[in-house]
């Protein structure tokens, strides 16, 4: 047992997400220690700074994104427990979170008891699999060792694939990571060469074959 109260950093860039996240979890540890940053590069700089028990990070932010962050936390602070928050669905980014590190992946709309259960387990030092993750990693293993094309895109590769695919422009989509359109376009150029796909119809019917769209229009 925890011999202090647990300490939970919240990085989300909407300050009104940060506070609902502190309420739910304050209802199972009401004298839990808080810190509070809206990008990654805050993040960063309070987990340099201070100890944390816990480290809630939301996987879309303007510029460094979460599993971007997530990587350089891991560097610095190996056993900091991360888990991920996102409005994505499972099917986005779950595995991958998981395979780079993270304690759990828990989608916004559903957040409530699993997230208590998974800030419960990683004070243990334990992972938390919500169900349709485990869906998600079972299905995985029946595939086998079958690569698909957009596992060889980086993280921020992988969500302008995803962004694309469901009807963002690459203004929308520079607007959402505070990039310009130039860099988004650089992007873009790399997941087409990457994945052998020609334009934005290929990139469209990729991502809805493979079930990837869902929960793109969150952050």
């Amino acid at each position: 047992m925890m011999k202090h109260p647990p300490r939970i950093l919240i990085a989300d860039d909407h300050y009104v997400v940060r506070q609902g996240l502190k309420q739910m979890v304050v209802e199972r540890f009401p004298d839990a220690r808080f810190g509070e940053a809206s990008n990654g590069n805050e993040a960063l700089e309070l987990v340099w700074k201070e100890k944390w028990d816990v480290l809630l990070l939301d996987i879309v932010m303007p510029g460094r994104g979460g599993l971007d962050t997530m990587k350089e936390v891991h560097r610095s602070e190996a056993k900091l427990p991360v888990i991920i928050l996102s409005m994505h669905s499972a099917s986005q980014f779950a595995v991958r979170a998981l395979k780079l590190g993270a304690f759990a992946y828990i989608v916004k709309d559903s957040a409530g008891i699993e997230l208590i259960q998974a800030v419960e387990a990683a004070l243990r030092g334990q992972r938390y699999i919500t169900p349709a993750v485990a869906e998600l990693m079972a299905r995985e293993m029946m595939v086998g060792k079958r690569r698909m094309a957009h596992e060889d895109l980086s993280d921020r590769e992988y969500q302008v694939l995803c962004l694309i695919g469901s009807g963002k422009t690459v203004k929308e989509i520079g607007d959402r990571f505070s990039l310009s359109a130039k860099t988004i376009s650089t992007y873009r150029t790399r997941i087409l060469e990457k994945m052998g796909l020609k334009n934005n119809a290929q990139i469209v019917h990729y991502v809805v074959t493979n079930d990837l769209t869902t929960g793109a229009e969150g952050e």
